[in-house]
């Protein structure tokens, strides 16, 4: 097992490198020079500096990866969602066949699209009763996500972007925020796949069931465990494993964004290589953003997951990266510097 036990993998999230602020300055220095006022194009140009900062080189997009970890959740017996647990397996062979919205998008953004299920025909345990998954089912899903990452079939990727698709994992995400930021099912549930006032009421109370039915745990690890699901806890693993190998990572929605929340639980700055693609429909993502001081690139009102939002700030990466490249320098296109000549 990639972590043995839960103070393994608990050490391996202490022990993070830290950001190539060299590369990032060479990044700023060539900015500098190109024929634009400086800062004009605003967030592009942090954009190329933050590639750099974390692939610890002159940055690159030569290989994208969109990673989709699906998982279902014992939760869903509480009514709160509208569709039932067997979506999820069938969407998975959607994308297979390559029907999804993400393959559409991963397409157009040149990217490679790897979709892992985890154990559907098991679902977590009902987290209103007992916890979702026990200490080695846990870190059997941690480590299948690191090692997706670790173990890459066609190597290192120069970016990766983080979804998820499974019934019920909505309310497991606010399950998983409301423990480590405090609030209830009222602060935190959504309508996820669209559930109507009724669905919503048993949302928030499965959330405030779960809450209190682990009322006392205080490690976000051990949190992640009782109230999230497999999918949730791989995109931890995933993320976890690029910081450890300087692979910048793009958030999807409220689903990717909550899995990976107990990293900064735990180390203030373990999220520092990631970015969060856009702000999603689904009602607290954007105040989860905030409590992890992230800034989204797009706002779209999407609420799909899948990863589809974060195919979609891929092109804007590319677009950033291509005026870095192929912008002229002052000197390249003969155009006088004002900054240099007062």
């Amino acid at each position: 097992m990639t972590f043995p036990s839960l103070a393994a993998l608990r050490a391996a999230c202490a022990d993070l490198p830290p950001p190539d602020e060299a590369a990032a300055a060479a990044v700023a220095a060539r900015q500098a020079e190109l024929t634009k006022p400086p800062g004009s194009l605003g967030r592009l140009e942090e954009l190329v500096a933050w590639l750099a900062r974390w692939q610890g080189r002159a940055p690159a997009l030569d290989r994208v990866e969109i990673l989709v970890f699906a998982g279902n959740h014992g939760v869903t017996a509480q009514g709160v969602s509208p569709y039932p647990a067997a979506v999820t397996a069938q969407m998975v062979q959607n994308f297979a066949a390559g029907g999804a919205a993400i393959n559409q998008l991963a397409r157009t953004a040149g990217a490679t699209l790897r979709v892992i299920p985890l154990a559907l025909e098991t679902p977590t345990a009902d987290f209103t009763k007992a916890p979702a998954m026990d200490e080695a089912e846990f870190l059997a899903a941690v480590g299948a996500g690191h090692d997706a990452v670790a173990q890459a079939p066609d190597g290192p990727a120069d970016l990766i972007c983080l979804g998820e698709m499974g019934i019920g994992n909505t309310t497991a995400a606010a399950a998983i925020a409301a423990a480590l930021f405090g609030g209830g099912g009222a602060r935190w549930a959504g309508r996820g796949t669209g559930v109507d006032e009724a669905g919503l009421k048993r949302k928030r109370a499965a959330i405030d069931a779960g809450l209190a039915r682990h009322a006392g745990m205080n490690d976000p690890l051990e949190l992640a465990a009782a109230l999230g699901g497999r999918e949730l806890a791989a995109l931890l693993g995933a993320a976890l494993a690029a910081r450890r190998r300087r692979i910048p990572v793009m958030l999807d929605g409220f689903g990717a964004t909550a899995a990976v929340a107990p990293l900064a639980r735990l180390r203030d700055d373990a999220l520092d290589h990631a970015l969060a693609a856009h702000v999603s429909a689904e009602a607290a993502h954007r105040t989860l953003l905030d409590e992890l001081h992230l800034a989204p690139l797009l706002d779209l009102g999407m609420r799909l997951g899948e990863a589809s939002g974060a195919a979609l700030a891929v092109p804007l990466l590319r677009a950033a990266l291509a005026c870095h490249i192929g912008m002229a320098t002052f000197a390249e296109a003969g155009v006088a510097n004002k900054e240099k000549e007062h």
